[in-house]
């Protein structure tokens, strides 16, 4: 193998997208991964791309991409819609794939292309970039090392700004069986790094909304009506025994941001930030005890991407792809010591979302075995 992975990206372009704005910088500055090629729809925008991001090769069909031997392993960064597809395709020619959440349109999609990647022996990644947060990489361990003793409380919320319009080319996320909504997507991302840090549920009741059921498309300067959640309320008891709520809401205006916190017998910890812990920088306190809530540094040693890396979207996003490329090499996977999430987190995420939806629709609570 070279010294390098070297990478095929199925979703490239120069400005404006998740890619440009994560993907493609975090892989310019990337120590462990080349960006080999890169893939559009179109011959002109791939050579665009290409040429903007210093890759080598240019495709405009994904097919000829995943065959290239000059491929180690593929990036898909698509419209959920399109996940599957060109997921499967990478898998089936014998390449390593990082799919963005999530990780198909349903569960049923996930659940095939985890079990392809497991039947060809490849190493996967699924863009949960919250898992790999530096903070919340710390925070877990503290809860691990003892530092709140025994969990007894967990409340997490994420209040994002803007549910009353999109622009034109975002307009096709109002339709909840496209799968990217904000109990997907935001919700997923949230509670997935609630996960990480205190543990699953073991049982839980929801409130599943749309609050907004129409928006303004403000390209075009018409209203749209609209099918996916913009609300997710949680309640429920974790597999540790804690209490644990969650509300994950996309609203009109003033949103405040992402917060999770840790109550425990033996002290507190408290997790905050612009957006959600995928996106942003996130910032911890802790507190033992009686004392006051103080900042706890991160150790440098959460710090696993490259230098280079531009801050912002990209830093969660380089941490993946320095795991992805170091379980490549070890092919840790196997052995089930995999430090970042693979298609199998993501299948089980698929699940727990799939659970939030049937216990708001049923009005029953959800257990889990």
């Amino acid at each position: 193998m070279a010294d390098k992975i070297r990478l095929g990206l199925i979703g490239a372009s120069v400005t404006g997208t998740w890619s440009a704005r994560s993907h493609l910088p975090a892989l310019q500055a990337s120590a462990e991964v080349e960006l080999t090629a890169v893939c559009t729809t179109r011959a002109d925008s791939a050579e665009a791309a290409r040429q903007a991001w210093g890759a080598r090769l240019a495709f405009d069909d994904y097919r000829k991409m995943v065959a290239s031997p000059e491929i180690d392993a593929v990036a898909v960064v698509v419209r959920v819609p399109s996940h599957y597809v060109p997921t499967k395709a990478a898998l089936e020619a014998g390449k390593h794939v990082y799919c963005e959440w999530p990780l198909g349109r349903t569960t049923a999609e996930a659940v095939e292309l985890a079990a392809l990647a497991k039947a060809k022996g490849l190493v996967t990644a699924v863009g949960l970039q919250a898992r790999v947060n530096p903070a919340v990489m710390h925070m877990k361990e503290q809860v691990e090392a003892g530092f709140v003793g025994e969990v007894m409380a967990v409340h997490v919320s994420l209040m994002r700004e803007g549910v009353l319009s999109r622009p034109s080319h975002r307009t096709w996320q109002r339709d909840a069986d496209l799968g990217a909504n904000t109990l997907t997507i935001a919700n997923g991302h949230t509670v997935d790094a609630m996960r990480l840090v205190a543990g699953d549920f073991s049982r839980l009741s929801a409130v599943v909304a749309t609050q907004a059921k129409q928006w303004l498309d403000t390209g075009t300067k018409t209203w749209l009506d609209v099918t996916s959640p913009d609300n997710v309320l949680i309640s429920g008891r974790l597999a540790n025994g804690a209490v644990a709520s969650v509300h994950i809401g996309a609203i009109p205006f003033a949103g405040s941001g992402y917060r999770m916190e840790i109550y425990g017998r033996n002290g507190t910890l408290v997790a905050t930030g612009k957006d959600s812990p995928q996106l942003s920088e996130v910032f911890l306190h802790g507190a033992k005890g009686n004392d006051t809530l103080a900042p706890m540094p991160v150790p440098e040693r959460f710090t696993l991407a490259s230098p280079a890396t531009p801050s912002g979207e990209a830093v969660n996003v380089g941490q993946m792809y320095t795991l992805f490329a170091q379980a490549i090499r070890e092919r840790a996977i196997r052995d089930g010591k995999s430090r970042h999430p693979t298609f199998d987190t993501a299948v089980d995420l698929h699940r727990l979302v799939d659970a939030i939806k049937q216990a708001s629709d049923n009005g029953r609570e959800a257990t889990f075995a």
